[in-house]
Order: structure tokens, then C-alpha cells, then sequence
């Protein structure tokens, strides 16, 4: 461990019912520090809940925790959008919550050197992660191989926030911009050795998981721009579980009382914005008509300044969905669990397309917002965490003639144009790579992050692993 001259002795320990986390810090000698852990480790182990002291007492345990992902964020995709938006940074309240931290995300086979980093312009784009692989480290706290799903290097089931939310009586759900049984909401639900198992990933989640809420794309009667198609396509979700679905006979028995518990179905703009308010479904299942993502991938000059190509009126923003999740889940009286996935940023970076970056950007800095304003208006930040980052970078973005130069490595800075005007960038790759993404928290136990970090970059500073995620959480929720 290392950072701000704090050393730490870190100890993870991960059970179906129980997992701890224990920071010591070493002002005392190494005996006293090694004692005191054997010994939580051996009341953990015995019990069910144990109280995990920190420092005297732990600094808040959560009745909500709520992740947003931005996925293939990385800082210049952040600073790009504040330029178009404000003009400055930073712009958005999530920027000036109290944790700021960086984050790696490497798989099982890779690692991150901040010094080779900052010195080998091409290094970070090797070693990269897949958003299967990073889902699964932050949802289930163990790093595994690209593409796996939900399962650790041995091919073996690794419990996830969503399960352990569940164990807990809490409320569940995954939302993305992009389809529902894509990776990232895949990675917090299901478990299977290929995010590509679409259809197989799609039946887990919908009949054998106990989570209550899940919205995304992946329509098979719509195309991109939200038209209807009288030929599906059934990539996504196979037919018999779409039948299911239309019908109302999809979902198993999650509360155990030997009833099924079906799924309400809403695909309309007009269903999706009824529910932000008012009566609930107890499981609600979202499908906006149209296929790959809301907004990303509709017809029209990507290169036109954002918004400038009619957005498709027909599909629910992103923003629009997140009121839709909150008012189902915060029923619950024991809590919730949410995963909001900003899913198309990183399609956009794949495509290298600065604009409908822009546009993806905003539309999830507003669905942070909404949770903001959720958690101000309908619950406190002693009772909430709120955790927003990436899975990894896609694009690696930087500011113009960055690159490889007879001098060195130059990674130079964007150039804000003003608010309004796309700011200069340079894109310098169509896949992901190995930076380090941003981090933030604010409310119930965020400091544990702060106190908990893996190493210092040059650059970013301290930062935590995307493992350290679900682990923090883990710990908070085995002491409640």
C-alpha cells in the first residue's frame, strides 16, 4: 500500500456471508498490527455480522449505494465535455465530490506501472481490460479474464454486489444506454465464460437472478434510429424469452414464497417517463424500441456539432430511465442497490467520434445529477453512497500532436475553444487502454476509498483498483 506517507497492512476476506475488509495503520508495531487482524479475521469467520472497527468505529455503513459507470471515461472525456458545456472546469457537482481518486483497471494478466505510464506513450495501450472483465472486478471484487463474465481466473462463480444486495433484502437493478445483456450489466448480474452469450446471459438475468429492475437497449423489433422492422433480430434476447416477456410469464420465484414473480414489461418514452413518479411494478423490465444504444448510433453526420442531428424522440434518455429505477427501488424499506451505465461513451470512443462523445457525456452527467438530486430530495448522504467512474479509458484522448516526439513522450492538453465549441482533442486509438480512470464518491463510507489505495501515479495521484470497489462495499455491508 501507498499514498500521503499513511502505510497500511490491507487484509480482504471474501465469504458468501461475509467479507471484511481491515486497514491498519502502522503507527505501532508490526506484532501489535499482525494480532489485531488474526483476531477480526477469526471473529469473522465465526459470525455471520460482525462490526469491523476502523480507527475506533466504521465511518458509515450504507442503506443505498448507487454506481454510475461511465464506460470508456477517461479524464480528457470529462474535461472535453466541461469545456462544451461550461467552459471551464470543472462543471459538474460529481467533480467536486469530497473523494477524487484515480482508478486501474487492468485484468488478471496485466498490471499498471505509473512510471512507464507517463514515460512510454504506447504502454497503456497494452495489458487493457474489456468492460466483462472490469465489470466483474467492480462488481464482484476479483480480477479475472477478458470476456469472462461474473467468474474468476479458476472459472469459478463470484459473488456480486447485486447477490450480496439481495442477501441483505435489498431492492437490485442495472440500467445501460446500451443493451441490457451487454457486458457491464452482465458483469453485476450474471455469470457465464462469454459476455458474448447474449441470449444465455439475458435468460440468467431475467430468470434466475433476484434482481428487481433492469433496463436497457437491445430491441428486436427496432432498428438504430428507433423504426420499426418486421424482421428481428434476436441478438440480444432469444425468442422464447421475448415471447415470455411480451406475454408477462418471465421471471422465476426470488422471494422464496413458491409464487413466480413476473416482470412488467415498458418499452415507450411515455411508460418509461410515467414511472418517475407514482405507483411501481414490483420488477420492472425497460426495453426502449430501438437496438444498440438510445442515441449513439442513429443515422446522421457524426461529425456535426452535438445535437446538431435530431436526437430519436421516441427512446428515454438515459437521465429519463434513472428517475424511472430510483422511484421502483427506493420502495424497498431495507435499501438498494443500482448500477447506472453510461454505456455508449464508449461505443463513441470506439468510433472516435468527438461529438456523440459530447452527447453521451451529457446525457450521463445528468443521470448523476438526478441521483444527486435524489439523494438530496428523497434520502441523506449518511444513508447513500454514490460512486461514479469508468471500467476503462476508450480512445486514449488527449490534446492535439500528442504523441511520440524526437524529445520523448508528449501528452499535451486539450485545447478549450469556450462553451458551446468543441474543444481541440486528438484521438490515439479505436480500442481501450491501461490509464487510469477517475473515481468519485461522495456519502456513506467514501472515505474508506481514501484510506484504502494501491498506488501514487506522477500524474493522477493516489489511486485504487476497480477490485477495491466491490471489496469497500462488501465490508461496509458485512458490518450493518
Amino acid at each position: 500500500m501507498m499514498g500521503n506517507s499513511r502505510p497500511s497492512l490491507f487484509v480482504f476476506v471474501n465469504r458468501p456471508d461475509v467479507a471484511i475488509i481491515v486497514s491498519v495503520k502502522m503507527r505501532r508495531n508490526i506484532t501489535n498490527a499482525l494480532t489485531f487482524i488474526i483476531i477480526i479475521i477469526g471473529l469473522g469467520c465465526a459470525a455471520e455480522n460482525v462490526k469491523v472497527q476502523k480507527q475506533g468505529s466504521l465511518a458509515g455503513q450504507p442503506k443505498n449505494v448507487i454506481i454510475l459507470i461511465a464506460d470508456g471515461c477517461g479524464y480528457n472525456h470529462i474535461k472535453a465535455t466541461d469545456y462544451y458545456q461550461c467552459g471551464q472546469v470543472p462543471c459538474h457537482s460529481y467533480e467536486e465530490f469530497p473523494v477524487r481518486l484515480a482508478m486501474s483497471t487492468y485484468q488478471s494478466r496485466g498490471r499498471y506501472d505509473s512510471n512507464t505510464a507517463w514515460t512510454d506513450f504506447d504502454y497503456v495501450k497494452k495489458q487493457t481490460t474489456d468492460s466483462a472483465a472490469s465489470a466483474t472486478a467492480m462488481a464482484a471484487g476479483v480480477k479475472t479474464l477478458n470476456g469472462r463474465i461474473g467468474l474468476d481466473v479458476k472459472r469459478e462463480r463470484a459473488l456480486n454486489l447485486v447477490e450480496r444486495a439481495e442477501q441483505l433484502g435489498k431492492a437490485t437493478g442495472v440500467i445501460t444506454s446500451v443493451p441490457f445483456s451487454h457486458a457491464t450489466p452482465a458483469g453485476f448480474v450474471a455469470h457465464n465464460i462469454s459476455r458474448n452469450n447474449y441470449r444465455q446471459i439475458a435468460d440468467e438475468m431475467v430468470n434466475q437472478s433476484a434482481i428487481d429492475v433492469i433496463m436497457g437497449t437491445g430491441h428486436p423489433f427496432y432498428d438504430n434510429d428507433g423504426e420499426f422492422r418486421s424482421t428481428p433480430s434476436y441478438k440480444y434476447v432469444a425468442p422464447d424469452l421475448w415471447n415470455d416477456l411480451k406475454a408477462g410469464s418471465a421471471g422465476g420465484d426470488v422471494d422464496g414464497d413458491g409464487t413466480a414473480d413476473y416482470w412488467t414489461v415498458v418499452q415507450t418514452r411515455t411508460e418509461f417517463e410515467a414511472l418517475a413518479a407514482g405507483p411501481t411494478p414490483k420488477r420492472l423490465f425497460g426495453i426502449p424500441q430501438v437496438y444498440a444504444t438510445l442515441q449513439q448510433g442513429r443515422l446522421g453526420d457524426v461529425n456535426a456539432v452535438p445535437f446538431e442531428v435530431p436526437l430519436t424522440q421516441t427512446v428515454p434518455a438515459l437521465e429519463e430511465m434513472t428517475h424511472a429505477a430510483l422511484n421502483v427501488l427506493d420502495e424497498d424499506p431495507d435499501g438498494f442497490f443500482l448500477m447506472i451505465e453510461g454505456g455508449a461513451i464508449d461505443w463513441a470512443g470506439h468510433d472516435n467520434q468527438s461529438s456523440r462523445l459530447i452527447e453521451e457525456m451529457i446525457d450521463f452527467n445528468k443521470s448523476v445529477d438526478a441521483v444527486i438530486d435524489w439523494v438530496d430530495n428523497h434520502s441523506n448522504w449518511q444513508q447513500t453512497l454514490v460512486i461514479v467512474t469508468a471500467d476503462h479509458e476508450t480512445g486514449y484522448l488527449t490534446g492535439p500532436n500528442s504523441g511520440l516526439r524526437p524529445t520523448g513522450a508528449v501528452w499535451n492538453e486539450l485545447i478549450n475553444k469556450g462553451a458551446g465549441s468543441l474543444p481541440e482533442m486528438q484521438w490515439n486509438s479505436s480500442d481501450h487502454t491501461n490509464s487510469l480512470v477517475p473515481f468519485f464518491a461522495k456519502g456513506a463510507g467514501a472515505q474508506l476509498f481514501e484510506e484504502t489505495f494501491d498506488g501514487l501515479d506522477p500524474v493522477r495521484g493516489p489511486y485504487i483498483d476497480n477490485t477495491d470497489i466491490a471489496k469497500i462495499i462488501f465490508s461496509l455491508w458485512a458490518a450493518d
